[in-house]
């Protein structure tokens, strides 16, 4: 039954497209200039969102491919706080440099100093992408270490990209690692050394500051919230990367990242992963838990044709998804990058955000119209 619904509505959406085109320009264009509310009320507050997109049309002729990239507000200098999207190069980083280890892999048992929780790599990266888990990123950063994740995706032309933070702990700004302590065997252990790294210096951005007050603790401070010491990994730099992990032989050797097969496979599987997939209960952690783009604000299964690889991230206020989106019944594919803010009161760490009324709608939406978009194009 949600099916034909999906269907039914995607016929509307066609229809709607094929009136927008003629006066539109651009696919995008065309798309949000639907007169859906959800789509409506983010265009026409467009200061108070902070709406950036970018989507990329993907053309095959034989073995050849084309990206033809459209944009919407566009701007790696106005910052927004990127959030759990860190992740996907903190996995990235770390795959490259376990592939340059040859004593370990990613299914090495570790756990962190001072901590008794063992873990691989592998069952991390599955929790990154499932369900965003916190704790294993931040052991990811304990692996490599800021200025080395930083080094890594900048040497292979992802810029501007600052990860400078743990996500979600006391030691959050900590600039010296915590060890791992390797398993050789069940009984030997061995351990990786600290590392220092350069204390991160302040952003000089536009929207660095936000709002007009913040929570700190019980306190409200009415004054704008400074991002400058935040992880900065804006928009183009989101969708430059999940192009090299997707297409990576439409790039110079020099900016592929020295993934193995193997490691490519795993990473592209864990990207597309639903909770329920690594045993999570569906009823709590629904198929769109981590997808935003068309099925965000719907609780029910994702059609088994319909493979997204991602990476979304939500924190103060701001909402942000980067995906690859293929439909593998009828051939469709294509890329997309948003984010929006949604916080109308202009008060940071209130944990009073239009997630679910506004921001999640829209970018439920927005991949609607564009899926709706691709699947009537000629190719």
């Amino acid at each position: 039954m949600r099916h034909s619904l999906i269907s039914f509505l995607a016929l509307i959406l066609l229809s709607m497209w094929s009136c927008q085109e003629e006066n539109n320009g651009t696919p995008l264009e065309g798309v949000l200039a639907s007169p859906n509310e959800k789509i409506a009320r983010v265009l026409d507050s467009l200061d108070q969102f902070e709406l950036q997109i970018l989507y990329t049309q993907i053309n095959r002729n034989g073995d050849s491919l084309t990206f033809i990239d459209y944009g919407f507000q566009l701007d790696s200098l106005r910052y927004f706080y990127p959030a759990s999207t860190v992740k996907f190069p903190a996995v990235v980083a770390s795959l490259e440099k376990l592939n340059e280890l040859d004593s370990l892999d990613r299914d090495y048992r570790f756990y962190l100093e001072g901590d008794s929780l063992e873990t691989t790599f592998t069952n991390d990266i599955l929790d990154i992408f499932a369900v965003s888990g916190n704790a294993p990123n931040n052991r990811l950063v304990e692996f490599l270490g800021f200025d080395d994740l930083n080094q890594r995706l900048r040497r292979r032309g992802i810029s501007p990209i600052r990860i400078s933070h743990r996500l979600s702990t006391p030691n959050a700004d900590e600039v010296t690692t915590r060890p791992l302590i390797l398993y050789v065997n069940d009984s030997t252990t061995t351990s990786t050394e600290s590392i220092v790294n350069e204390p991160p210096k302040p952003l000089r951005l536009n929207k660095i500051k936000k709002g007009r007050g913040f929570y700190a603790g019980d306190s409200l401070y009415k004054e704008p919230f400074d991002f400058s010491l935040k992880n900065h990994y804006p928009i183009q730099s989101q969708h430059n990367l999940l192009k090299r992990i997707m297409f990576p032989t439409e790039f110079p050797t020099n900016e592929r990242f020295n993934l193995s097969e193997d490691q490519l496979t795993f990473l592209r599987n864990a990207m597309k992963i639903l909770p329920k997939d690594v045993g999570y209960d569906s009823g709590e952690y629904y198929d769109s838990y981590g997808k935003f783009f068309i099925y965000g604000d719907s609780k029910e299964a994702i059609p088994d044709h319909i493979e997204i690889y991602n990476k979304v991230g939500y924190a103060y206020g701001t909402l942000t998804d980067c995906a690859y989106i293929k439909d593998t019944k009828n051939n469709v594919d294509f890329m997309l990058t948003a984010t929006i803010l949604v916080n109308k009161d202009g008060i940071f760490n209130d944990d009073n955000y239009e997630y679910d009324e506004i921001g999640i709608p829209f970018l439920a939406e927005l991949g609607r119209g564009l899926y709706a978009y691709e699947l009537n194009r000629k190719r």
